[in-house]
């Protein structure tokens, strides 16, 4: 297990580093061995036998990543000198860091709001290709924007509060796992042609991955947006909360995923605008609900508190996450 200060001092590095590109990744290695496994057992997986080659994939990628990040975690723990414990237990913050995603997140979506502020709208809608799977092409700055609040909500959910739900559950080897369990999904969980199929097994294993987590940052979204409306006013604004709660109850479930929407409506309820609604998928446009009400309202200064309310939930999952991994290290 990990400790309280470890938890929290790898927060801390993640929002002052994020994930340069100079240092190594467990989440591109991850990556790369998807890669490979997966031309591997392409080249012996017939059409009737691509759902078990998936299955092959899932395995052969999420067990290892769990069982060597376990022995390397008993490794480090296990230096005796002084200095090298140290170099040790730095190396198992930075790990745990990597399983934490706040700072790309936020930087990732701040291009967005930017261009679209500086009217730079070709910009935005090449800074958004970045981060969400729709054409964006032809977006507007707001839909643009709104497609930002969209992604910032659910990966609240699959970069920050899930990582650290497992990391609470199961410690450092389970919140590694599961990021590689949500690579996967990003990789291959896909309902076209070439992974409806080989990537079934991947897809349907991330949400029931996410299914808790989602819900988790769904109430927290709720308790953040009471907290941000208290920072803000000076006193909490209840119907701020209440809005989040009652939106997210209300269209929860106007999702595709058994999981995204209940983030999103959450944010959009807390936020009070809409979100979802008809996108364009490789050119084909997929009819899907609406989220949330107002669709008036400004989009630019919501997609600011976002921001905000992305920080408060993350500060909020780490203390009450470093709150309850104290309570079990007493004896």
């Amino acid at each position: 297990m990990i400790s309280p200060l470890e938890l929290i001092c790898a927060f801390l590095v993640d929002l002052t580093i994020g994930d340069p590109r100079w240092l190594p990744h467990p989440v591109r290695v991850i990556g790369s061995a998807i890669t490979n496994l997966e031309q591997f057992l392409r080249r012996y997986a017939k059409l009737e036998t691509e759902r078990f080659a998936g299955v092959l994939l899932v395995a052969g990628i999420v067990l290892p990543v769990a069982g060597s990040t376990y022995f390397l975690q008993k490794f480090l723990h296990s230096f005796a000198l002084k200095p090298l414990s140290i170099i040790g237990a730095v190396f198992i913050i930075y790990l745990i860091s990597t399983t934490i995603a706040v700072r790309g997140l936020t930087d990732a979506a701040r291009l967005v709001i930017r261009a679209v502020q500086d009217c730079n709208l070709e910009a935005a809608r090449k800074d958004l290709s970045m981060i969400v799977g729709r054409d964006t092409a032809n977006l507007s700055g707001e839909r643009a924007l709104a497609a930002t609040i969209e992604t910032l909500a659910e990966n609240l959910s699959d970069g920050v509060i899930a990582p650290v739900f497992y990391l609470v559950v199961g410690g450092l080897p389970l919140a590694m796992a599961y990021k590689a369990i949500n690579t996967l999904d990003s990789m291959v969980g896909y309902k076209n042609e070439k992974y409806i199929r080989f990537g079934w097994a991947a897809a349907r294993l991330d949400d029931l991955a996410n299914y808790i987590p989602a819900r988790l940052t769904g109430l927290i979204i709720v308790a953040a947006s009471f907290i941000y409306s208290l920072l803000k006013h000076g006193k909490g604004q209840l119907q701020t909360a209440i809005s989040a709660w009652s939106i997210m109850q209300r269209d929860g479930r106007n999702h595709s995923s058994p999981n995204s929407g209940i983030p999103e409506a959450a944010m959009a309820g807390a936020l009070g605008v809409r979100l979802g609604g008809p996108s364009t998928y490789d050119g084909s446009i997929v009819e899907k609900p609406y989220i949330g009400d107002n669709p008036a309202n400004d989009y630019l200064i919501a997609s600011r508190q976002a921001m905000v309310l992305v920080f408060v939930s993350s500060a909020l999952a780490i203390a009450t996450a470093a709150g309850i991994l104290f309570v079990r290290s007493i004896p």
